[in-house]
């Protein structure tokens, strides 16, 4: 399957977009009780049918939490521009926790999640995020929130300025603070290097969930405004990117969970282009416990959602993955409220 234009889709008329969430209700962020220190596995996937309304992919991703791309490897095929009517949608609202430690904030790149550890909580909360494109990749790092900023101003930096000018749009030397701020109105300054990263909001929630940013990590506005609210300064931030996870769980069921990876030039196709496997990656998929023709598919097919590959499970190499989920962990009926 060719992978959809990440161009494309960032040239998703912005005032469509704009039009659509001013109507539309705000969702809750996603808050999953977290798992024993053994287990990773959380939620469960959803299903919904694309109502009759001529609303982008993008409205439905909102609704539920998700990023734009991860619905579109949940739901390859689908139009993200004017899906059809009547189509029925995987949410994929279940996935395996970063092999990190559960602490603060630890966002995986190659998933496009931001993951919350508030503490003493017990739960984590997931967010959808966009980060830096190509030639301004979010680098991997471990760090902290050195700065909260109510109300941000944006000054562009020079490369900022650059990447622009090419494309024949000229900016001010500051954006004041207010709707029309590319940075939202929220933003928490990470203390690496000069301060130059930053989680922020947004004005243009088509960007969430896709590689748009200048380096930085951008929520939607609800989240940035309730994740804001939460995190205490001198919080803890990982970065990484890892666009395969994997866990035995302790009922014996061993999944793995396949992102598309970031490419690194224009001429890479996200959905074909080779991953690279940790040697404890290529132990757990050749052991005699895993089904190592269910994880090669699951390699290929880049769903997005963890999949069961345990040794045994009676499924056809040609049954297509959305069924293979079916079969394995029913997803749960729209009004399902997946992770409570």
């Amino acid at each position: 399957m060719k992978s959809v234009s990440m161009k494309s889709l960032f040239c998703l008329t912005g005032m469509l977009l704009s039009t659509l969430f001013c109507t539309m209700p705000v969702a809750q962020a996603t808050e999953y009780p977290l798992p024993p220190a053994n287990s990773r596995l959380i939620g469960e996937n959803v299903t919904t049918v694309v109502p009759d309304d001529h609303h982008p992919l993008e409205a439905v991703a909102a609704k539920y939490k998700i990023g734009l791309l991860g619905m579109l490897e949940a739901n390859p095929g689908v139009d993200p521009w004017l899906p059809k009517a009547g189509t029925r949608l995987i949410v994929p609202t279940q996935m395996l926790l970063p092999d990190t430690k559960r602490e603060g904030i630890v966002v995986n790149l190659a998933e496009l999640r931001l993951y919350y550890y508030p503490k003493g909580s017990n739960t984590v909360v997931v967010y959808p995020i966009g980060i830096g494109q190509l030639g301004a990749a979010t680098p991997i790092m471990v760090t902290s929130v050195s700065q909260k900023i109510p109300n941000p101003t944006w000054t562009p930096t020079v490369n900022i300025r650059k990447r622009y000018a090419k494309e024949g749009v000229t900016l001010p030397g500051v954006v004041p603070a207010g709707p029309d701020n590319p940075m939202g109105m929220f933003a928490m300054r990470l203390a690496r290097g000069t301060g130059q990263y930053l989680i922020h909001g947004t004005n243009a929630d088509f960007g969430i969930g896709m590689r748009v940013s200048s380096g930085c990590i951008r929520l939607r506005p609800e989240d940035i405004e309730a994740l804001f609210n939460s995190v205490p300064k001198g919080t803890r931030v990982q970065i990484i990117n890892e666009p395969v996870k994997f866990a035995t769980e302790p009922d014996g069921k061993r999944y793995v969970e396949v992102h598309q990876p970031l490419s690194h030039t224009e001429k890479d196709d996200p959905q074909t282009m080779k991953i690279a496997l940790s040697a404890g990656l290529k132990k757990f998929a050749h052991s005699n416990e895993s089904d190592t023709a269910l994880f090669k598919q699951a390699l290929a097919r880049r769903s997005g959602m963890p999949v069961l590959i345990n040794d045994g499970e009676a499924i056809d190499e040609h049954t297509p993955l959305p069924a293979i989920l079916a079969a394995q962990t029913p997803a749960q009926p729209e009004s399902t409220e997946a992770g409570k």
